[in-house]
């Protein structure tokens, strides 16, 4: 380490390499360069630190530094499973996080619509660190401008699919408001680990809890891949999809899930589909310990970062 500067989020002249120690340095998610400029970005990392529209317990806004301070510990080396330092291939920046008037949440749809929509224009993949899982209502919104209806890949203990009126801020009916509107194309879209009941599929195949336990990995990927055929995707990973065992940071936990392992073996065998963005919401550091959740929820959004860094080479 001798001889090379500190703080990479900061001072870094190329952004395919870092040099901090796992335990010192700013942390930016992987280490990457903290900048609004997305001019040759191939994946921007943003955080959307919001959790108004809890319905049980709040701290959510908390995630996108957690899931930073946890990625540390994914330093320079060749990333598990994929054998590859993953910005040799793809050129990654971490842009920071949103920001709005916290006195004004009615407006927080319209702003991260609007500035989703700017970060992807130039073909970027945005991965979105949250934050509470209202907030993939809106990022489904721009990425269905800009490619269509979307299939989506939902890991989850809720369906997310209660009652909307198109007025409420509500985690628990993003995919309620998204499905009425187009931007899936439920036909395409299922959802891993489900564990509770709502009164409405909304259409989304569903692959409930105790399947997933029955099921081998590979098995779920299949499943996956049946559902979403050959469609460009989206992935939206809600860390309670965890068993709280794994995952016990989170504000609506819920019993009987799969492990961290199982599901990031999941998503190791996705690198066919057609992702063109994705998200890891309800991280809620202040109801974790040791950073459990915090490190799930980096592994998550490494494993899509390595997913797209397999596919381009």
């Amino acid at each position: 380490m001798a001889g090379k500067s500190i703080d990479n989020a900061f001072t870094a002249k190329n952004d395919r390499a870092a040099s901090d120690p796992t335990y010192a340095g700013a942390l930016s998610f992987m280490r990457r360069r903290y900048t609004k400029n997305v001019a040759g970005a191939d994946v921007v990392v943003w955080g959307i630190p919001f959790d108004a529209a809890v319905s049980n317990r709040p701290g959510s806004r908390f995630g996108p530094q957690a899931i930073r301070r946890a990625s540390a510990i994914f330093d320079n080396d060749p990333q598990y499973p994929f054998h590859a330092d993953l910005f040799e291939t793809l050129n990654v920046i971490d842009y920071g996080d949103m920001r709005w008037d916290y006195g004004q949440p009615e407006k927080i749809y319209g702003i991260i619509e609007k500035e989703a929509a700017k970060l992807i224009k130039g073909g970027q993949f945005l991965l979105t660190l949250g934050g509470d899982h209202s907030i993939t209502y809106p990022l489904l919104k721009a990425h269905a401008a800009k490619h269509g209806p979307l299939a989506l890949v939902h890991f989850d203990a809720h369906q997310d699919t209660w009652p909307d009126d198109g007025k409420r801020i509500d985690h628990g009916a993003f995919l309620t408001r998204a499905a009425r509107e187009g931007l899936v194309d439920t036909a395409r879209s299922i959802q891993i680990g489900i564990r509770t009941h709502a009164p409405d599929t909304c259409g989304v195949d569903i692959l409930h809890g105790y399947d997933v336990e029955d099921m081998t990995a590979t098995q779920v990927a299949e499943r996956i891949y049946a559902r979403v055929g050959g469609a460009k995707c989206y992935i939206t990973f809600d860390i309670d999809c965890l068993d709280p065992a794994y995952a016990p940071g989170t504000g609506t936990p819920v019993a009987g899930g799969p492990s961290s392992a199982k599901m990031l073996s999941v998503l190791r065998h996705l690198k066919n589909l057609q992702m063109v963005g994705a998200d890891v919401v309800e991280v809620a550091p202040a109801y974790d310990h040791a950073d459990i959740t915090a490190i799930a929820g980096a592994s998550v959004a490494q494993h899509c970062i390595g997913l797209l860094a397999q596919r381009r080479r």
